[in-house]
């Protein structure tokens, strides 16, 4: 029988019935079958409690309700079916309109935009004649009227502002220059480099082009309230990662209902080479005519220091240019909003080597203003009950954690004095800066409810080095998805016990040995998945015999950021904290890990500067041969800084531990930068990493040549052995290629192609330190020994099918593995084995 098609008609008064009619088409008769409004009431309680009632389930409403015994249930089938159609088109007909409401908001948004660029078109074209005016006057005449305008404005600034009439002077001019900022031509806007706007965009980001200091703006729809916003983004300390502290000293009324305030904001310094940032400013709230609301706000020149001038002294005083927040509501759609940051970081008072950090509008832009507009994006869709996370967590625990990590990470880069931490031992001449804060202990890590706070403090260990040539995005997501290549499980141990009362013990007391093993469980991200929050459970066991079957595992909680390799000026950041089983929304949190920024290449450097780890600067010479030099000449800094709870009387010992730690981690990443860097810089692993180095070739030909000189056929097509085609296809040969060494007492790997290094599941890096033997069980190892001799007797041999594992603990099988000796072609010496695995896969 053919589906019901729902029709719906309006309710009509019968002059034969007292109550409501309601019509509905029944499927079967083609009649049109009439309920009272008794019994739409009645089938509205059922439908409320289940849209689609079982055949009993109907029956049994037939049976309880006297007043449908003399419909069929069949009709009551169609009655439900209609229904549930009308649902649908409600609900469709409600997001349709939402949808126009919201598209017709940001064309409106587009076409002020558009106007705004116009307007920017027309004042170029007219300051483009006035220039060339300009150029037919005197010499004399343009200094002394740049002279005078330097005078003026210095005047303009330096006026009293100790007095509510300055302020409020001050204020009505930094709402001017901030709206001629935010919707005018006051700065010379060009588009954001990889933020293209569209429908999927969070909304239209630019930065300024030439104007003093750096400056960034945003424009975008928010289905929030303007005064629920306005409550967001005046709470720095929320959605702005580097604010430290914000503090409201003065707050008075201003006109038309308005509030100026003074305000004093601390901010971190990204790396632990340069001095922080302090901003002494003026905030003004108020509402224009037309019912929007602003926010803007800008430096004073007074000499407002908090609280306590002692510790402003620890930071350099930056200039807020007129910024703010302008909030237009949008009927039915939310509100309208743009954003404008405009500073001035005294990039001077920086390492020459790091001021593109204070220098550059796109990682003022990345840093405040997008993730401004994101974090309230973020807020809206959680309000609106579209982002579902994990474990049960409400989205606002979970911005929690990510918040106390980012802080409790940036506490440990900084080392604030009136936080309690202090330097350890430094001369000046330590690659790696210890610094003890012993006033630090869980209750004032977390909340009160937290257990017994530590009995001597926290350590904390850190560095900052230079990276030449390496994308911070790889580099980040190499650290996630491997950290068996850097990490210490024992010392991860170590934090995690700490967490317990009465669990102090110096690492190597009670080892523990990994099982490879790394499970990621996602919590949740944020709404363009360039922050990531999730538990990371590794796994462990103890080596102790009384212990043997004693489950060590250890769980962290970690934010990955800054992933996306298309963001420009974008950070990257990996830092985790050990948490216990529990997981208590108020669990301690002790922040270690790593940021990686991106510094902006100078064009026609013909040096680059590098950083060790001391913070003395070095002047290397650099040659970049091919077309890719401009590409490669990327620099990044590297900041790593690792907590570590200790007990009063290990003191030394942690310290001891701490510094060689973070050292180890410093070589790891070394060798990983080397080995994804684009320069293939790494001897060995980066000439294979190139296709078309000599190097490279020569080991393709020969273990191609010595493949079929033994086994009496080609490895590769014949088509691929012409010149620079033989390693590329041989790099992604479907099959596991693996070479070792077979001048070791224990062979080790030295080579593998693509599907090898996914059949391990590591890097060329690491796998020059894995040994043949590591990768079989026992009854793989007896095969391998039983096939050796023949081997290398014969040249060749075949192993049976069998099972092999990953350098993450997981089994692979294989149908046939193929090993053979590869021969030097100059002196027919073997120069390595292969190993090639046929059609492998993860058990």
């Amino acid at each position: 029988m053919a589906m019901a098609v729902a029709h719906h008609r309006e309710n009509s008064s019968n002059n034969n019935n007292s109550g409501s009619i309601d019509k509905h088409l029944d499927s079967i008769s083609g009649k049109y079958v009439r309920y009272t409004s008794e019994q739409v009431e009645a089938l509205e309680r059922v439908y409320a409690e289940c849209p689609k009632p079982s055949s009993l389930r109907r029956q049994q409403l037939i049976r309880d309700c006297p007043i449908l015994s003399n419909i069929d249930p069949k009709q009551i089938k169609v009655w439900f079916q209609n229904r549930r159609c009308r649902e649908k088109q409600r609900k469709e007909a409600s997001r349709l309109q939402t949808v126009n409401r919201k598209l017709s908001a940001m064309n409106k948004l587009l076409m002020e935009e558009n106007d705004r660029l116009q307007k920017q078109v027309s004042q170029l074209v007219c300051e483009n004649g006035f220039m060339r005016q300009q150029l037919h006057t005197t010499p004399a005449a343009t200094a002394d009227a740049s002279s005078d305008s330097v005078v003026t404005t210095t005047q303009h600034s330096m006026r009293d502002a100790n007095n509510p009439a300055g302020l409020l002077s001050i204020a009505q001019e930094t709402l001017t220059k901030f709206l001629s900022k935010a919707t005018g031509t006051a700065v010379d806007w060009v588009q954001m480099p990889g933020m293209k706007p569209g429908p999927d965009s969070v909304g239209i980001f630019a930065i300024s082009q030439s104007c003093g200091g750096v400056a960034a703006r945003a424009c975008g729809l928010v289905s929030l309230e303007p005064m629920k916003i306005v409550e967001i983004l005046k709470d720095r300390l929320s959605w702005f990662r580097e604010c430290r502290s914000l503090e409201v000293f003065t707050s008075f009324p201003a006109g038309n209902g308005g509030t100026i305030e003074l305000v004093y904001t601390q901010t971190y310094a990204p790396t632990t080479l340069a001095p922080s940032r302090d901003f002494w400013t003026l905030r003004y709230t108020t509402t224009l005519e037309n019912g929007s609301l602003v926010v803007c706000e800008r430096s004073l020149s007074g000499t407002g220091t908090g609280p306590n001038p002692a510790a402003a002294a620890q930071f350099v005083r930056a200039e807020m240019l007129p910024s703010g927040y302008l909030i237009r509501p949008c009927e039915g759609a939310g509100s309208i909003i743009h954003i404008v940051d405009h500073l001035n970081l005294e990039a001077q008072s920086a390492p020459e080597v790091l001021r593109p950090l204070y220098e550059s509008s796109k990682v003022i832009a990345q840093k405040m203003t997008i993730a401004a507009l994101r974090y309230i994006r973020q807020i809206a869709q959680e309000t609106s009950g579209e982002v579902v996370y994990g474990l049960g967590r409400q989205p606002a625990v979970l911005r929690t954690f990510s918040q106390r990590l980012s802080r409790g990470f940036n506490d440990a880069v900084n080392g604030f004095n009136d936080d309690g931490w202090t330097i350890v031992n430094c001369d000046g001449a330590e690659d790696v800066i210890i610094a003890v804060n012993s006033a630090k202990n869980l209750n004032g890590i977390s909340n009160s409810a937290s257990s017994s706070a530590f009995l001597g403090g926290v350590l904390c260990a850190k560095a900052s080095m230079l990276l030449q040539n390496v994308s911070p995005a790889v580099l980040i997501r190499f650290l996630r998805e491997h950290r068996s290549e850097w990490a210490d499980f024992n010392v991860d141990a170590y934090a995690a016990a700490s967490l317990k009362a009465d669990t102090y013990a110096y690492p190597g007391m009670r080892p523990t040995r990994f099982t490879g093993n790394q499970i990621i469980m996602p919590l949740g991200h944020t709404i363009e998945h360039e922050e990531m929050l999730e538990v990371i459970r590794l796994e462990g066991h103890s080596l102790a015999e009384e212990d043997t079957f004693v489950s060590r595992d250890i769980h962290l909680l970690q934010i990955c950021s800054g992933v996306d390799e298309n963001a420009i000026g974008a950070c990257s950041e990996l830092i985790f904290a050990p948490i216990d089983e529990m997981f208590l929304d108020d669990a301690p949190l002790v922040a270690s890990g790593f940021r990686i920024i991106p510094l902006a290449s100078k064009q026609g450097d013909k040096k680059v500067e590098t950083l060790d780890l001391t913070s003395g600067l070095e002047v290397v010479p650099m040659t970049v041969h091919g077309a890719d030099a401009s590409s490669q000449n990327t620099r990044s800094v590297l900041t790593i800084a690792f907590q570590f709870p200790f007990d009063r009387s290990l003191q030394d010992n942690v310290a001891i531990m701490a510094r060689q730690y973070v050292r180890s981690v410093i070589s790891s990443v070394q060798r990983v930068a080397m080995a994804i860097s684009p320069s293939g810089i790494s001897p060995g692993v980066g000439a294979k990493l190139s296709h078309g180095s000599p190097e490279a070739l020569t080991l393709a030909q020969w273990i191609c040549l010595s493949y079929s000189y033994h086994l009496g056929t080609d490895l590769l097509r014949s088509d691929s052995l012409v010149g620079d085609l033989m390693p590329k296809h041989l790099w992604h040969h479907q099959d596991a290629i693996l070479c070792c060494s077979v001048k070791q007492l224990l062979p080790l790997f030295i080579f593998a192609n693509q599907a090898g290094l996914d059949m391990l599941e590591t890097s060329l890096v690491a796998l020059q330190d894995i040994t043949l033997d590591k990768i079989f069980d026992e009854s793989g190892r007896k095969t391998l020994y039983a096939g050796f001799a023949k081997l290398m007797e014969q040249g060749f041999a075949y192993l049976p099918a069998g099972i092999c594992m990953s350098t993450m603990g997981r089994h692979v099988s294989y149908e046939q593995a193929i090993a053979w000796k590869v021969l030097n072609a100059e002196d027919n010496t073997v120069h390595c084995l292969a190993f090639s695995f046929i059609n492998w896969s993860f058990v």
